[in-house]
């Protein structure tokens, strides 16, 4: 099986996770993956593309908060696919804007999952990309205004284009007990959870596709951030002006740039154009 290509997206029971499977299915040359944390909604969701739009998704499982379980999604791909081609890291959370949770563990929360556990996806996956591999970290617009409500020295460190993911780590650490000692926006911190998320997935790209460069330039793997756009999901409401699959049109373009393509690469990506950070 190590002459097929595969593609991994997580997330991808619903929304925008979903409509990246379809498409894949649709344009890229190999076997899809549909992961999702529960294994009875991700089932489901493969037999729906199947039968209804014939489709023909896999399913595995992956928590991405769960180490173990992405270290088994990683074995299982190594041993039937000697790797990764095409790696989509979309699974992500948000608190609604009305909900009475405290902020400090809205900090926690969220950026345990749109932050760590996608950090902790591509430090155990990223060694098994192929050459020519694609990985994109779905992010979004809010991580930049979230910037832009960053203290200047935040917004400084932020966008340095020698921050190490150690650096990155720590600032990330350091917001989730800002907030819940009540004192973000006195140190500098925007007051949005999901934004600083992604101000941390945006930032790690570009760690990413630096250090990609570094150890492996020769093997013309390209990774980006990117913002799918403001999308009808159950996340972001209905009210979003854009459809699942128009979301998913610059992930897809993403994972699908060809061979012979050098860029995008360590940028975050809008409406299939590079904006600058």
């Amino acid at each position: 099986m190590a002459s097929v290509k595969v593609a991994i997206v997580t997330g991808g029971n619903k929304g925008i996770g979903l409509a990246i499977v379809r498409a894949l299915c649709k344009h890229f040359m190999g076997d899809v993956y549909l992961t999702a944390r529960n294994t009875k909604l991700g089932e489901e969701a493969v037999k729906a593309l199947k039968e209804k739009e014939g489709l023909s998704p896999l399913f595995h499982q992956l928590d991405i908060n769960d180490l173990q379980s992405i270290r088994t999604l990683g074995s299982f791909l190594k041993e039937k696919y000697g790797g990764i081609d095409v790696l989509i890291n979309n699974a992500g959370i948000a608190f609604k804007g009305a909900d009475p949770t405290p902020f400090g563990i809205q900090a926690h929360v969220t950026l345990k999952t749109n932050f760590f556990a996608t950090r902790d996806i591509c430090n155990e996956l990223l060694p098994q990309i192929k050459p020519q591999g694609r990985v994109v970290n779905v992010s979004s617009v809010l991580s930049s205004s979230a910037l832009q409500g960053c203290s200047p020295e935040l917004r400084k460190v932020f966008r340095r284009d020698n921050i190490t993911e150690e650096e990155l780590v720590t600032l990330m650490e350091k917001f989730v007990e800002d907030a819940k000692k009540g004192i973000h926006q006195k140190e500098g911190w925007p007051n949005t959870a999901y934004g600083v998320s992604k101000v941390g997935v945006t930032v790690l790209s570009r760690i990413q596709a630096r250090e990609l460069n570094e150890k492996r330039k020769s093997d013309g793997i390209l990774l980006n951030a990117c913002c799918p756009g403001w999308v009808r999901t159950d996340m972001a409401g209905p009210n979003a002006p854009k459809s699942p699959d128009e979301g998913a049109e610059t992930p897809v373009y993403l994972a699908l740039l060809p061979n012979n393509a050098e860029s995008p690469h360590g940028e975050f990506v809008i409406e299939k154009k590079v904006v600058p950070w």
